[in-house]
């Protein structure tokens, strides 16, 4: 005979018969914990509190979360073109695209719910200022005004700019070489070089070679110094020409200039004061004076490079160039209304020219008739009124240097350049 267990805090007592249905919203019993709670260490693996196997409902349904929310909502994308449309609109580089990829952003925008309206329209506006921009800049030609002052920055960036009149120091107190920069300085003062011209080449993309650049620099720097330093007789025998030139990297830029410059002959010499002798320092009696006198010295410095026997027709057109140089400046000097005191020496000075004329007349023929002696005889003649005592004398009249300058006997025949001279070296820029 079984004897049935005595009740407990989980088997009913039998004679009194099934307890009553808990109460889902009142209190638990007395001796059950709350739904939801287990004392920690008396649930097993696999069964759930009050003895229910695994799976089975325990307590009121967990909470869900209503349709179309989450706890961790994800942001929605930003549309792509929104964000090329504004890149393009501050670039200004494509507009008419920008602006495109902003109306299309827009239109994506309010179809997929996606973000980056604000990005959109403000693509859109930048786009549409920059188109109105580009329109402008092409109908007023003002693209290739902007090019050209792109091109001059870069230039400018690459080689320096000097003007005539300045002076400066060089790096290394030297003109010859290669530089990118030059001190500014006061022309009263001591200084390295001072600029007295400048002029253009021409030419394609490709450079032509430093020989080609040195060359241009022989041939016109020498015309431009006798407008700047027009009284030749003041310039220091110490003193030559050299040039800032361009470089093979600055042709490509655009930079075709070459810049004049007086200079020290001696690498480690300077030059004090300026050498500047034109219309803002001389008046109109030593400007008309200087400028008959300096005519004809280009004239004599073209003379042919041979001797006279081995090249007597060149000499005989030279000489002919001479004959009519000295005919056009007799009549500049007689035209000219002198001070008194000068009248008489420039009066002086016109005879002797006319009388150097005449030899130079005699000098042709006699190139013509191929007697070499004749012409030597006339052509040394023809050469005693230059630098003679009436040059000085006029020159004195009219308060310009009367010191003679000295010239290199490079042919013998008491011709040559003077102590400035030309081709003195060039400054790569």
């Amino acid at each position: 005979m079984s004897i049935p267990p005595p009740p407990g805090p989980h088997q009913p007592d039998p004679a009194q018969g099934p307890p009553p249905a808990p109460d889902p919203y009142g209190p638990p019993a007395r001796g059950q914990q709350p739904y939801g709670q287990q004392p920690y260490g008396e649930q097993s693996y696999g069964q759930q509190a009050h003895g229910q196997p695994y799976g089975q409902p325990y307590g009121p349904p967990y909470r869900t979360w209503g349709q179309g929310y989450s706890p961790y909502a994800r942001p929605s994308s930003v549309n792509g073109l929104a964000v090329a449309s504004l890149v393009l609109g501050v670039l200004c580089c494509f507009p008419a695209v920008g602006l495109v990829l902003g109306v299309i952003a827009l239109a994506q925008i309010r179809k997929k719910g996606q973000s980056g309206k604000g990005l959109a329209i403000a693509g859109s506006i930048l786009s549409s200022l920059g188109l109105a921009l580009w329109v402008t800049v092409l109908a007023t030609g003002g693209l290739s005004k902007a090019w050209d002052g792109f091109k001059k920055g870069a230039t400018e960036s690459t080689a320096f700019s000097v003007v005539r009149g300045q002076c400066f120091d060089a790096p290394g107190e030297s003109l010859e070489g290669l530089t990118y920069d030059v001190d500014e300085v006061p022309c009263a003062g001591e200084h390295d070089g001072e600029v007295f011209g400048e002029f253009t080449m021409t030419g394609g993309s490709a450079f032509p070679g430093n020989d080609a650049v040195s060359d241009a620099a022989d041939e016109k720097c020498h015309p431009l110094q006798d407008t700047y330093a027009m009284d030749t007789w003041a310039l220091p025998q110490n003193v030559d020409v050299y040039y800032f030139g361009p470089t093979r990297q600055s042709w490509r830029l655009g930079d075709r200039e070459v810049t004049c410059i007086f200079g020290n002959t001696d690498d480690n010499g300077t030059l004090t004061g300026s050498l500047r002798a034109d219309g803002t320092t001389l008046d109109t009696d030593q400007i008309s004076l200087l400028k008959s006198l300096n005519a004809l010295d280009t004239v004599l410095w073209e003379e042919p490079e041979d001797y006279p026997e081995d090249d007597l027709a060149g000499y005989r057109d030279w000489s002919r160039d001479v004959h009519d140089s000295l005919a056009e400046q007799i009549e500049a000097l007689r035209a000219h209304s002198w001070p008194a005191k000068a009248d008489k020496p420039v009066a002086a000075l016109v005879k002797d020219m006319e009388d150097a004329r005449d030899e130079w007349a005699k000098a042709v023929v006699a190139a013509e008739d191929d007697d070499v002696d004749a012409f030597y005889t006339h052509y040394d003649k023809g050469y005693d009124y230059v630098d003679g005592p009436s040059t000085v004398t006029a020159r004195k009249a009219l308060g310009l240097a009367t010191k003679r300058p000295t010239y290199d006997e490079d042919h013998g025949d008491g011709s040559g350049d003077s102590g400035g001279g030309t081709g003195g070296g060039e400054l790569d820029v």
